[in-house]
């Protein structure tokens, strides 16, 4: 099978993987993700992947109101590994190898990236996963995710939510909201779409890296998207 894309990066939300409980980790949920995780890496697809940790703690929750934005994001980042660490032991349990590198040291937990040893994993067969966001406060997974992939010389970035796509507003709350199913970079700034924070856009349009969201909650999207059928929505120059 033909491949529309050799290496991609997914980014997928921490708050999705706690389900209807609101907080940790849903097993239903992670076994769910690790089933449409697996179908995509055995198409032969080089995939590495960034977690938030909206699930466990973010810096902008309002649990951290009153801490130090810096302290705060950092327990963000350790969020994240917990996060990444779920989804590598899951993977592993089902054949699916994985490594898991982080942005900061933690030795014990997961190896410090370094941009070629994550591209000799994925070229040799692993699903890399990405944690600790950039290793730097005031940066959201999302930015960390466009880094990621920029880094690995990633053709794309999906991000897996639970719409099917970007809206001129928010389809959960209004039912005339209308999907596009393109946009430029410049129009999702210039509309402040809710695709990824501004940072991300910006990085993404600055490296011409196509960023496509899709429902990840449908099964075999992920696949479909692999294969090369055009779901959801794409964000390019």
């Amino acid at each position: 099978m033909e491949l529309k894309y050799k290496r991609i990066l997914l980014k997928l939300s921490g708050e999705s993987l706690a389900g209807d409980n609101k907080f940790g980790i849903d097993s239903d949920i992670l076994d769910y993700f690790v089933s449409e995780i697996k179908k995509a890496f055995e198409s032969k697809i080089q995939l590495g992947i960034v977690i938030g940790g909206g699930n466990i703690f973010r810096g902008l929750s309002k649990n951290a109101v009153y801490m130090d934005r810096v302290n705060a994001d950092q327990m963000g980042m350790l969020a994240t590994i917990i996060n990444s660490l779920a989804i590598k032991d899951a993977l592993i349990k089902n054949g699916v190898p994985s490594k898991l590198m982080s942005a900061v040291q933690m030795d014990t937990f997961a190896e410090i990236f370094t941009k070629q040893k994550a591209i000799e994993y994925l070229e040799h067969g692993n699903v890399v996963i990405f944690g600790a966001g950039t290793g730097n406060p005031y940066f959201t997974t999302d930015t960390a995710a466009v880094l990621r992939a920029v880094e690995i010389e990633s053709d794309i970035i999906l991000k897996g939510t639970r719409v099917d796509g970007v809206y001129d507003s928010d389809p959960e709350t209004n039912k005339s909201a209308v999907k596009f199913n393109s946009l430029s970079y410049k129009e999702v700034l210039n509309r402040s779409l809710k695709v990824m924070d501004s940072t991300a856009i910006t990085l993404s349009m600055d490296n011409n890296l196509p960023i496509n969201v899709f429902n990840f909650n449908i099964k075999d999207n992920l696949l479909r998207i692999v294969k090369g059928e055009n779901i959801g929505t794409t964000v390019r120059g």
